[in-house]
């Protein structure tokens, strides 16, 4: 497993935590292949039955490392490969993933964050949709996870503007379930998860299933939707230009450090 991504079990519990702190978590193309594995690998692991995802401070995930999507753009295919295609970060799990946002979580990082079951943040989590300012479309169901959580109102004003929202509004707005003190973040996860441990998981499994099903009538179309747009403008054919990424990226980087200071 790779060292941008560290993984820790115990209590039947598999803490998950993005290690690239340097680089805010950024999602270069060896995280994109770790972490699905890791959560593919904790779902199958008998002797796991929460799986808890955080980022190493000071970020959750940064979204898209630019840095190799203005060079390469190999990042860009987010876990795809020729034979494989992605419309979210892992694969569908039958095990609950809880989200603890210990900061900022942006773009990719946001998607990340909008694929968990339900999240917990610090008070210093904040969430940005900053797809177009970088040039892409998202991939991975903002476009209908986002509107789920907050309205779609409030999710067209996040992301054309690429402004952030901080934690206690995320909170109003039903994004996160809860905000704690940084610190008793993890703890707090961790204690929610337990209380899920301690559950029949045939049943757990099965009602994570039956909510899945239930939101799958919009979910599962809206997904096909954004995927075939994503694959199409975030194509060399299409919108995406790896160039106009590395000029803005000075931009983009120092707009979004504004944001979460």
């Amino acid at each position: 497993m790779s060292d941008s991504l560290l993984i820790e079990i115990k209590d039947r519990i598999a803490l998950i935590t993005l290690n690239r702190p340097a680089a805010r978590n950024a999602l270069s193309s060896e995280l994109l292949r770790s972490l699905p594995e890791a959560i593919v690998a904790a779902d199958a692991n008998d002797d796991v039955d929460v799986i808890l995802l955080t980022g190493a401070d000071p970020a959750f995930c940064a979204g898209l490392d630019l840095r190799e999507l203005g060079s390469s753009g190999d990042n860009l295919a987010g876990g795809a490969t020729e034979t494989k295609a992605w419309t979210t970060p892992w694969p569908i799990v039958s095990k609950p993933v809880i989200g603890a946002v210990n900061g900022a979580a942006v773009t990719g990082g946001f998607e990340i964050a909008l694929n968990c079951d339900f999240l917990i943040a610090s008070e210093k989590a904040k969430f940005g949709d900053t797809h177009a300012r970088v040039g892409l479309l998202p991939g991975w169901g903002l476009s209908v996870l986002l509107p789920q959580a907050v309205g779609i109102r409030r999710a067209r004003e996040m992301s054309l503007t690429g402004n952030f929202m901080g934690a206690e509004e995320a909170l109003a707005f039903g994004l996160v379930n809860r905000v704690v003190a940084h610190d008793d973040l993890i703890p707090v996860a961790l204690s929610v998860a337990a209380d899920i441990a301690g559950n029949d998981q045939r049943s757990v499994r099965a009602l994570l299933g039956e909510y899945r099903e239930v939101t799958g009538s919009i979910y599962d179309a809206g997904l096909v939707i954004e995927a075939a747009n994503a694959r199409e403008w975030n194509s060399r054919r299409g919108g995406f230009d790896p160039a106009e990424v590395e000029k803005r990226r000075a931009a983009i980087i120092e707009r979004g450090r504004g944001m979460v200071d």
